[in-house]
């Protein structure tokens, strides 16, 4: 028989297509998906079960199906039908903790691979320019997703020390874009205008939901020759952008706001909806951040097919054309260069006649 793969976390765009993929995966017998609401999206073969991870129900399904892989999708910044920020810190921190002891009590379990996120690193002034997979945050996030992914890493440490013989994954992810993305800092880049930190100008890089996908694939199933999926691995596209690139890119203008202002906008961010809009939201907006992607190419064997400026690209299309959309900006700056400069022509005669 092949595998047995649960999906948690179902209902979300990026699990759907990660369960349609893995099923085309020969060494797949079958793929059960699980989530506490019904999908809006197919899931082709899988067997879908409406579970919450919160309760303990979550282990009757794992005995049931005699599951051998599970990919933990179910940690997110935002929140799937009714609730707001503890439902989505209940999801991710006790329906993580309720998912752990059902694969510690599973004897089927072989392999677990969980999604999480660099924000587990913080973004501080003082922070290092590149983090690596055993860089220490100079500052722990205080709230929000970030806060909700350190204690969800760390209940999986421990889950490991308890199960050895589970291969663990962890795949810290940095931030999604592409055609459909679902986070807060994609409902910020879509903003009109973009509040920046006056003084700021960080670091960013993103990773394509594409990639997302394939490497999620190749987390969930035995390594390669040559690789090893086990271990904790930052996966990002190549290169950086800096904020001010793109709110360029987009054609959005910015609006630099005060430090002593941003938590009134952050405060803002929330009431209009975007759920997460945390203070470890307003730091990344700050300090930025950029992490070390060897591990990711040398050891787990993955290379993303976009780069970060191309994931970007893909996700600006998406968005349409901005307030001041960057051909329209080249062509106004391409017809200033070719003005003369006021007072050019009389200085160059006035002082042509001086030399006579």
């Amino acid at each position: 028989m092949g595998k047995i793969v649960l999906v948690t976390g179902a209902a979300r765009q990026l699990a759907g297509r990660f369960v349609r993929r893995v099923q085309r995966d020969p060494g797949v017998d079958r793929v059960i998906a699980v989530d506490a609401v019904a999908p809006g999206h197919r899931l082709g073969d899988a067997t879908f079960v409406m579970a919450d991870i919160r309760q303990p129900a979550i282990a009757r399904v794992l005995a049931e199906h005699s599951v051998d892989t599970v990919v933990h999708l179910d940690v997110s910044a935002r929140v799937l039908g009714a609730g707001g920020r503890t439902t989505v810190k209940e999801t991710n921190v006790i329906g993580t903790m309720q998912l752990l002891g059902a694969c510690q009590k599973s004897p089927t379990v072989q392999r677990l691979v969980v999604k999480s996120t660099t924000s587990v690193y913080g973004s501080a002034p003082r922070d290092p320019a590149v983090f690596t997979e055993t860089t220490p945050p100079k500052s722990l996030p205080s709230g929000g997703f970030a806060k909700d992914a350190v204690e969800v890493e760390g209940y999986v440490r421990g889950f490991a020390r308890r199960r050895p013989d589970v291969a663990v994954c962890v795949l810290r992810f940095a931030n999604i874009l592409g055609p459909r993305p679902d986070s807060p800092l994609a409902d910020y880049l879509s903003l009109p205008v973009l509040p920046t930190v006056f003084g700021y100008d960080p670091r960013l890089q993103f990773i394509h939901e594409d990639d997302v996908v394939d490497v999620l694939e190749i987390a969930s199933r035995e390594p390669r020759r040559g690789t090893l999926n086990s271990g904790t691995f930052n996966i990002a596209g190549d290169g950086v952008l800096l904020l001010s690139q793109c709110s360029r890119r987009l054609g959005r203008p910015t609006v630099p706001v005060p430090l002593p202002a941003v938590t009134w906008v952050g405060s803002a961010f929330r009431t209009i909806g975007m759920t997460d809009f945390s203070p470890e939201q307003i730091r990344l907006l700050t300090h930025g951040r950029v992490v070390s992607t060897v591990q990711m190419r040398e050891t787990l064997g993955f290379r993303p097919a976009f780069t970060t400026a191309e994931t970007f690209t893909e996700f600006a299309r998406s968005r349409g054309p901005g307030l001041l959309p960057p051909e329209r900006m080249s062509r106004a700056v391409g017809r200033l260069a070719g003005l003369p400069l006021a007072g050019s022509a009389a200085d160059t005669t006035h002082s042509t006649d001086g030399a006579r």
